[in-house]
């Protein structure tokens, strides 16, 4: 028998006070859409909304209840979306108009590129308090405007 290994992440649970305007803001944002197939399970209060990446297959799942914000940290610190380099260069324009939060909870339409030597990164919040991360391993002219930028 072979063994066991996981193919990939499936999902990461997210509390939201409002799942359809936390959707809203992940699809405006980071392009995450509803996985109609699984909106159904949305119908039931406790249920999740499911967004998904729709090519990777990979999916939040949004459940009502406190978001970080609102009580002590536990759990995972942070979700990180994998792009592209053209996508990372994107979502640095995207975010100048569709802002993203700082720690204190502040809009921002500017993020700074953390270089990781070899992937580059930026960090934020959504609306509730949740740790997210931008990040891409295809450095190419990235990496060229960080070094000008610095």
């Amino acid at each position: 028998m072979p063994a066991f290994r996981v193919d990939q992440i499936d999902h990461v649970e997210l509390f939201v006070p409002d799942r359809r305007t936390a959707a809203e803001w992940y699809a405006r944002t980071l392009g995450l859409y509803i996985a109609t197939e699984f909106e159904h399970w949305a119908d039931d209060p406790r249920g999740p909304l499911m967004l998904t990446t729709g090519e990777a297959g990979t999916k939040l799942a949004l459940f009502t209840g406190d978001p970080p914000m609102h009580r002590p940290p536990a759990g995972f610190h942070r979700v990180s979306f994998l792009v592209t380099r053209l996508g990372f260069e994107a979502f640095l324009q995207h975010v100048k108009e569709n802002p993203v939060f700082d720690r204190a909870g502040v809009e921002v339409r500017e993020l700074a590129v953390s270089d990781h030597g070899l992937a580059h990164s930026v960090y934020f919040q959504d609306p509730y308090g949740h740790h997210l991360e931008v990040t891409t391993y295809d450095l190419g002219a990235t990496k060229e405007r960080t070094d000008r930028e610095n």
